[in-house]
């Protein structure tokens, strides 16, 4: 038996709660390790792992040799790593998620980049606007909207997300004046979902917020159906800056109520808390988190 093969996935199956995406990460086939689960606990004399209600959990006998071993084999995979050279080390499949609206525009962009400087790297990209579980769902990278709650995930904070108020100059030309917060009552209401709360639209102004009665003519979790929207003259709409920077510089889009903002939201870069971080991983950590907190309406 490879013993050193044999750790190794287990360790991964450990972390990743499946011995599917164990084989994926280890890039060898499921049955090949279910084999060398086997051989171990044959080995070891000890049933290493039980199936828990959604991923599979080690024994207590498996958590004392999860916790033993994994020191010394990440020491010698990182030896190894630096031997090989970090680019060479820098390939596989990489599997990212995150929110639809700084996916579309940022996420992907910074993706392509990221395989412009390791060619080796193949990414799957997944958009939607909810809280992946990493572990069960196989994913190694998600970018969150909002401080995440789960205590085993490794975040690393890119700031703040700028919400303003913003519409097309034809409909700010033939729509009511638009001077005060009262005046948006007047007005068709374009939001995201997450701009609102309990049916209020909170707006602050230098120090002091308010919330403020809304009923939106458009609720939408789609940054691209409020952005064509807002470009079709439908109505004033809650946006992100990094979602509209461009059609502001350009003039198809003007801010409104210049003094006033939306709540901003708070973006976090996670992946799980490994042992074992496989250097594709923690090389996009390192490429993508400093290129996050350049995008134009982060801070």
């Amino acid at each position: 038996m490879d013993t050193a093969a044999a750790l190794r996935a287990f360790l991964r199956i450990v972390e990743r709660g499946s011995m599917t995406a164990a084989a994926a990460d280890l890039g060898v086939s499921q049955p090949a390790v279910s084999k060398l689960m086997r051989n171990l606990e044959a080995h070891a004399g000890a049933r290493l792992l039980e199936r828990g209600p959604r991923a599979l959990r080690p024994t207590a006998q498996g958590l004392a040799l999860y916790e033993a071993a994994g020191g010394p084999l990440a020491a010698i995979d990182a030896a190894l790593e630096a031997l090989r050279g970090e680019n060479a080390a820098i390939r596989g499949e990489l599997r990212l998620h995150g929110p639809s609206c700084v996916g579309e525009r940022h996420l992907s962009r910074i993706a392509m980049a990221f395989q412009d400087a390791h060619p080796a790297v193949a990414v799957s990209l997944a958009l939607d606007n909810r809280a992946v579980d990493l572990v069960f769902e196989n994913i190694d990278v998600a970018l969150r909207m909002g401080r995440p709650s789960e205590q085993s995930l490794i975040q690393k904070r890119i700031g703040f997300s700028r919400r303003i108020l913003v519409a097309s100059p034809a409909y700010l030309a033939r729509a009511a004046p638009l001077r005060d917060v009262a005046d948006l009552c007047a007005h068709d209401l374009l939001v995201t979902d997450a701009s609102l709360r309990n049916g209020a639209l909170r707006l602050r102004k230098g120090e002091i917020a308010r919330d403020i009665a809304v009923r939106p003519k458009l609720t939408t979790n789609s940054a691209q159906v409020l952005v064509d929207a807002l470009r079709a003259g439908r109505g004033v709409a809650t946006a992100q800056l990094l979602l509209v920077a461009e059609e502001l510089r350009s003039g198809a889009l003007i801010r409104v109520l210049p003094d006033h903002e939306i709540e901003p939201s708070e973006f976090f870069l996670v992946h799980a808390s490994t042992k074992f971080l496989r250097p594709v991983v923690r090389a996009f950590v390192d490429f993508a988190a400093p290129a996050l907190r350049r995008i134009e309406g982060i801070f």
